[in-house]
């Protein structure tokens, strides 16, 4: 996925044919599982946080104002950002810059709501997400994908885990980037997050009324894929 300047038509929605939508907080699972489903229905996959903390790491890395909104909102749209999967993850690059690393940072982690919580980033972006559903089938991960970024998505999943479950696995997901970092503080890091993205204005976390919950808490990887995939056939007649 290469994004760079794009017509800012509208996208008719109706068009978008296949898009498997996953919301749900930080440490559900969401991408880990997210990847397999694209890999084994051979979609493409979009992780849509990826994006938003590209977005927060540009601003960061130039000395931007996040608090700035108008003026981050006018630059977003001259940023040239490549997302390309790979059996290990997803690559992601800022102007031909590799930041894939840079971008998972407790720095940028408590920064990206400045980003979330931006009006004309947030329409960017989603704009681009669509046009990228337009051309691919799509299993894309957020916490808006269901409610604001694709409506009309036939298959919804809302994945949910305990708020401990999910602190032990951002503490792995940093321990296997170097990162170390008290259990406690990570929990109150969530906490803090979780409240910000379900009180925002502007696309809150929710569940979608037609969304499939899922608590990952208890389950396997492996049983989360199978409940996706087999709900993704039964939608899409695959």
């Amino acid at each position: 996925m290469k994004i760079e300047k794009v017509d800012k038509s509208n996208i008719d929605l109706e068009k978008i044919e296949k898009v498997i939508a996953i919301d749900g907080p930080a440490g559900a699972g969401k991408s880990t599982v997210g990847k397999l489903v694209a890999k084994e229905l051979n979609f493409r996959y979009l992780d849509t946080g990826a994006m938003y903390r590209a977005v927060t790491w540009w601003a960061v890395n130039n000395n931007l104002n996040l608090d700035d909104q108008e003026a981050i909102a006018k630059q977003v749209k001259n940023i040239q950002l490549k997302l390309i999967p790979e059996d290990t993850g997803l690559k992601v690059f800022v102007d031909g810059k590799d930041i894939t690393q840079e971008i998972r940072t407790p720095e940028i982690t408590r920064l990206i709501y400045k980003v979330d919580e931006n009006p004309g980033v947030r329409k960017h972006l989603v704009y681009l997400q669509r046009l990228f559903a337009l051309e691919y089938p799509t299993v894309a991960d957020g916490r808006d994908m269901g409610t604001v970024v694709f409506p009309n998505s036939k298959c919804k999943i809302y994945m949910d885990a305990s708020l401990e479950v999910r602190a032990l696995r951002r503490k792995k997901e940093l321990e296997e980037k170097g990162i170390f970092m008290d259990l406690h503080e990570i929990m109150e890091d969530i906490k803090i997050r979780d409240k910000r993205n379900m009180e925002r204005e502007i696309s809150p976390l929710k569940k979608a009324e037609d969304a499939v919950y899922i608590d990952t808490s208890n389950l396997t990887i492996e049983d989360v894929k199978i409940k996706i995939i087999d709900l993704a056939k039964e939608r899409f007649g695959l």
